[in-house]
């Protein structure tokens, strides 16, 4: 007869609970959170093992207690249940076990693994376009997690372990991001040297407003840093719009920067405009009071660096200009015809429209020719043209118009009698003066008389 022993082994049963990981950098914050609980009685934050040094406690009433011994002086805070570490140092990572109790139960211990990343970018300082830039992003864990980048535009960048290389453009200037885990996210920030973006669209101007032309360096970047750059040449060039509305290739150099001590501008052909006083400040903006209309036309900024380098940024300029035919002076009963345009067709998500005088009961346009057949006064004083985009007015121009009653044929003959009228009396007037003054000299004449025996002088007066 056989014989069977049964040999029971006591089940091994692990009071652990769930494990999370937690990403942190040297030097950073965490705060590391145990599973939600309703009520508790006591909650207990250890290192390294279970039963391992105990780093802080709180129960119930509020009462807490911190560790205070190396390495964790002055690092721990205990808010709630949640353990907070500040100013991480490599000897804080590890793991951590967080043990609750309520009342006579014992919850399953929580342990948390915090897991050092190591994030770098390579160069420091800031870039040129289409220079190298490296980007690493790692974690020191045996389970090696997801990690990718995300550029300042949000899109996903190829990677190999969580190191990227790129040649990089205007567009790489900003936040880069290393994604861990679909978790943890880092922030690195990259620099690349540039001009101020050129507007999508022209840049709107009038005869009736100022003119600017924009063009700055990024307010993260220092001029001492575009130095250390090996800035070479800064200048401005006009390339003016012809009258078929192309654009010339004929470029005018209106300024160019003084690069040899204090930073001033060298006028070539200024047309009239003024630089930003200092382009040390990054401000390269070309202003002026009022636009004209031959400033139409493509504006180019241009940064060249020792290495062949260079940074262009062009901005077009369009002019809002009204035309009035016959003029500005006109009577009242004259037919007036308004252009306002700036010297080639709007795009179709532009339209222009008409704000008369208040007097005027003349109807609200949206075109770009306005007929009177026959002004009056009511219609004279300030008109503009503004050029809009839905309901966001790009510019605006403005002209003066005045205009004269027009005279009646009554009142005409009244005024040419009255003035034939004046000038008569004026001439019988004058005739008076003139006869009075001849009878007054008659008058005054000395009397003269002949001797008999004259002497050699002839007369003498008696």
């Amino acid at each position: 007869m056989e014989r069977f022993v049964l040999i029971l082994f006591p089940a091994l049963i692990s009071t652990s609970g769930a494990s999370k990981s937690v990403y942190a950098q040297v030097g950073g914050r965490v705060v590391l959170k145990p599973p939600a609980i309703n009520t508790y009685k006591y909650v207990y934050w250890r290192f390294a093992k279970e039963d391992g040094l105990q780093l802080a406690w709180r129960n119930h009433l509020g009462g807490t207690g911190i560790n205070k011994d190396e390495p964790w002086t002055n690092k721990l805070t205990l808010p709630d249940e949640s353990l907070v570490i500040t100013n991480l140092q490599p000897e804080n990572f590890g793991t951590y076990f967080c043990e609750i109790t309520s009342g006579s139960q014992t919850l399953p211990i929580h342990s948390i693994e915090l897991i050092k990343l190591n994030v770098s970018v390579s160069p420091a300082e800031p870039l040129l376009p289409g220079e190298s830039l490296s980007l690493s992003c790692t974690a020191d864990y045996r389970k090696k997690p997801e990690i990718y980048w995300l550029n300042p535009r949000g899109e996903r960048i190829k990677n190999n372990q969580g190191t990227v290389t790129v040649r990089v453009t205007s567009q790489d200037d900003g936040m880069w991001i290393c994604v861990v885990a679909e978790e943890k996210q880092v922030k690195m920030p990259v620099k690349v040297v540039g001009l101020s973006p050129a507007p999508l669209v022209p840049h709107y101007t009038s005869t009736s407003s100022p003119i600017t032309v924009p063009c700055s360096i990024p307010p993260l970047i220092t001029w001492e840093q575009i130095k250390a750059k090996g800035i070479h040449e800064v200048h401005w060039q006009f390339f003016p719009e012809t009258s078929s509305g192309l654009i010339s290739q004929d470029a005018q150099r209106l300024f160019s920067l003084s690069l040899a001590g204090p930073l001033s501008w060298k006028r070539d052909q200024p047309r009239g405009l003024s630089p930003a006083r200092d382009p040390k400040t990054g401000n390269l903006d070309l202003t002026r009071k009022l636009a004209r209309v031959e400033d139409r036309g493509d504006y180019m900024c241009t940064m060249k660096f020792k290495n062949g380098r260079t940074l262009n940024r062009t901005v077009h300029v369009e002019v809002l200009q009204i035309i009035s035919s016959p003029g500005p002076h006109l009577l009242s009963g004259q037919q007036l015809n308004l252009t306002c345009s700036v010297g080639q067709p709007l795009p179709s998500d532009l339209h222009l429209q008409w704000f008369r005088p208040k007097q005027s009961a003349q109807p609200d346009l949206k075109s770009a020719r306005l007929t009177i057949p026959e002004v009056s006064t009511d219609d004279g004083g300030q008109w503009e043209c503004g050029l809009l985009q839905g309901e966001t007015r790009l510019t605006s121009a403005a002209i003066t118009l005045t205009i004269e009653p027009k005279l009646s044929v009554w009142m005409l003959v009244i005024s040419c009698s009255a003035a034939a009228i004046v000038s008569l009396l004026l001439l019988i007037l004058g005739l008076i003066i003139h006869r009075r003054r001849r009878r007054k000299m008659r008058h005054l004449r000395p009397q003269l008389c002949r001797c008999k025996k004259p002497k050699p002088k002839g007369f003498y007066r008696t």
